[in-house]
C-alpha cells in the first residue's frame, strides 16, 4: 500500500507540511525555507507526471488551510513556481548542481516577490531584510535535499517487485 506513488506523494506532502509547522528559535524562524516550494520544484523536475500544476495548486490550498493564510495565497505561489519549473525543465535538469541551486534560489526569490505583490494589494508592504532569508536558505539546502530525494527515489525504484 505504501509502495504506490500516490501514497509516497502524500507522505512527502505531509512531511513538507510538518517541516513548515515546526517552530524555531530566534533568527532560525526567518531562515526556514519554503519546504512546499522545494518539494514542488523537485517534483516538477524529477517526476513531472506527479509534479503537475494541479498537485501544486492542491498542496497550496492545503497549506492555506493549515497555516490560516489568505485562501489561495500558497496555491498561487506554488502554481507560479511549478509553471516556471515545468516551462524550463529541460534546461534546469541538466544544469550542474551549483547552477541548479542558483536557479532554485531565483525561483524562491521570485516567490518572495509574489508574496510582496499579493500583500501590497491590501496595504503598502515594506518587508524587513529577514523576509528574504528563506530564499537563501532554500538555495543552500537544495543540493542536500535533491541528493536525499534522488537517493530515496532510486532505492524505492530498485526494490524487487517495483
Amino acid at each position: 500500500m505504501l509502495e504506490s506513488p500516490a501514497w509516497r506523494l502524500a507522505l512527502l506532502l505531509a512531511l513538507a507540511y510538518l517541516l513548515t509547522l515546526l517552530p524555531g528559535p530566534g533568527l532560525f524562524v526567518h531562515l526556514k525555507p519554503f519546504w512546499l516550494g522545494l518539494l514542488v520544484i523537485w517534483l516538477a523536475l524529477e517526476q513531472p507526471a506527479r509534479g503537475t500544476l494541479g498537485v501544486a495548486f492542491l498542496a497550496g490550498l492545503g497549506a492555506d488551510l493549515l497555516l490560516a493564510t489568505w485562501f489561495g495565497e500558497h496555491a498561487l505561489r506554488l502554481l507560479v513556481i511549478c509553471f516556471i519549473v515545468r516551462r524550463f525543465r529541460s534546461r534546469l535538469r541538466f544544469f550542474p548542481m551549483w547552477q541548479q541551486s542558483l536557479a532554485v534560489g531565483a525561483l524562491l526569490l521570485n516567490d518572495r516577490v509574489v508574496i510582496v505583490m499579493l500583500r501590497s494589494f491590501v496595504a503598502p508592504v515594506l518587508p524587513e531584510w529577514t523576509f528574504w532569508l528563506p530564499a537563501l536558505s532554500g538555495m543552500v539546502l537544495w543540493p542536500l535535499l535533491f541528493l536525499v530525494m534522488d537517493d530515496v527515489g532510486r532505492r524505492l525504484r530498485s526494490r524487487p517487485g517495483m
